[in-house]
């Protein structure tokens, strides 16, 4: 067997600045400079954020070192030029893969908010080493821990989608091993078709091992099979769906392509797998059975499992308690307008989802100031539950039968709402931020 080496090379950046000086940042030659500015903004994309917010922190970095910077982002990768008098420097660097950690999100921002005051204090070796401690991060949950966040979400999602108790608990139990197996898999460097098929796979087979022993030891009707689909939806990337929607309304077309392609990549593998999945054990999508509860009940019972569901996902995309809490209580208005506006007043799914999407963007901007965690690290999680990740099963299970009519109805449907969700936030951003408001 040959041996195992890196598709992508490692940067080694304390290689590129003087390690003795100890001359402030202010200082530097603009080589070093550039390393600052352009760590900082691979850095930035490997925490899932998109180009908008990337470069953003780039500037920052640039404009306190007295810098211009110009830089090119997408998905795995930033071309950048740094600028000082007539002195130009050239760089192209990338990451291996992608993920998303609003936790070290939170750090970075912070961090690049008071980089300006420290310029003339720390030399670039300092920084650099600042940063070294940031890379090396540890995520704040470990497998199991996944496990149970991805477990509570999809058990919440099942509720909200029309499922009752028994599709909730096997639910709980398929997302839960499936995350899990697909968490240590990442943990192994396992690439991204093999981690996707593995979870989903774990997921579907293991809601099919539990509502299989309830059948035979608590005579569950057969139709509580339809959950199964829910087991599976913690894959749903609704992360980069959003940010590459944020990314597009930018003109980042590039970053914004590419994040959508990465995110239907996952898509269609997941789906795909479900789709093999439901062939094997014989599994079709079908409605649930409605259960008969008052409706003051179903309104308090829609906004827990709401919280529960944006927690749950919060938590996966490792946002710590009180980030996640805070995100879930958000998720909780906005997603219990959403299903009411539908509900009550028959509005369609995607003005609906709009809607949804706009009033988390705007409770986000009114509790910034107080709370000092950047918007998107509770904007996108609270409305990931929005994602209509059963709607995009469907759609590929009856493509795949060649039922093209029905199928082309269920992905219609999925689309719009894909759309209408970033667009709720563009909205809340460019209602209450200059900055975004403005092309510049």
């Amino acid at each position: 067997m040959s041996k195992f080496r890196k598709q992508h090379m490692s940067i080694k950046w304390h290689e590129i600045v003087d390690s003795e000086s100890t001359e402030p940042a202010l200082n530097a030659s603009l080589k070093e400079k550039a390393s600052l500015v352009g760590r900082v903004g691979l850095m930035m994309l490997s925490v899932g954020t998109g180009a908008w917010r990337v470069r953003a922190s780039m500037n920052k970095i640039a404009r306190a070192l007295g810098i211009t910077c110009n830089a090119d982002i997408g998905l795995l990768s930033i071309e950048y030029t740094c600028i000082s008098g007539g002195e130009t420097y050239t760089n192209a660097i990338s990451l291996n893969t992608t993920g998303v950690n609003t936790d070290k999100l939170n750090e970075l921002e912070n961090f690049t908010d008071g980089f300006a005051e420290r310029a003339e204090k720390y030399s670039v070796h300092q920084f650099h080493m600042i940063l070294d401690k940031f890379q090396d991060m540890k995520g704040n949950y470990k497998a199991w821990n996944l496990g149970l966040a991805s477990a509570l979400a999809c058990c919440a999602f099942t509720f909200l989608l029309g499922g009752g108790p028994a599709e909730m608990i096997c639910a709980f139990f398929g997302a839960g091993i499936g995350n899990f197996i697909r968490k240590l898999l990442i943990e192994r460097h396992i690439t991204l078709f093999a981690n996707v098929a593995a979870g989903v796979a774990s997921a579907c087979c293991t809601y099919v091992l539990f509502i299989k022993l309830a059948e035979m030891l608590f005579d569950v009707s057969a139709v509580h099979q339809a959950g199964y689909i829910c087991s599976m939806l913690f894959v749903i990337p609704g992360f980069p769906l959003i940010t590459g929607g944020i990314d597009l309304s930018k003109l980042d077309l590039r970053s914004g392509i590419e994040r959508i392609t990465y995110a239907f990549l996952i898509i269609i593998m997941a789906t795909l797998t479900g789709w093999v999945c439901a062939l094997v054990f014989r599994f079709y999508p079908q409605d649930f059975i409605e259960y008969k509860i008052s409706p003051l009940l179903r309104f308090l019972l829609i906004m827990l499992t709401s919280f529960c569901g944006v927690y749950g996902f919060s938590l996966m995309f490792n946002s710590k308690r009180r980030m996640a809490a805070l995100a879930g209580c958000i998720g909780m208005v906005a997603n219990t307008l959403r299903l009411e506006l539908i509900d009550m007043l028959g509005i369609h799914v995607g003005l609906a989802a709009f809607i949804g999407a706009l009033s988390a963007g705007l409770m986000a901007s009114a509790i910034k100031r107080w709370i000092g965690y950047p918007r998107i690290t509770l904007t996108v999680p609270s409305i990931v539950i929005m994602v209509p990740g059963m709607f995009m099963y469907k759609a590929i299970y009856y493509i795949a039968l060649n039922d093209i009519s029905t199928g082309g109805l269920w992905l219609t449907k999925a689309i719009l709402i894909v759309m209408a969700l970033p667009l709720g936030l563009i909205f809340a951003r460019i209602l209450t931020d200059r900055n975004f408001r403005k092309s510049s």
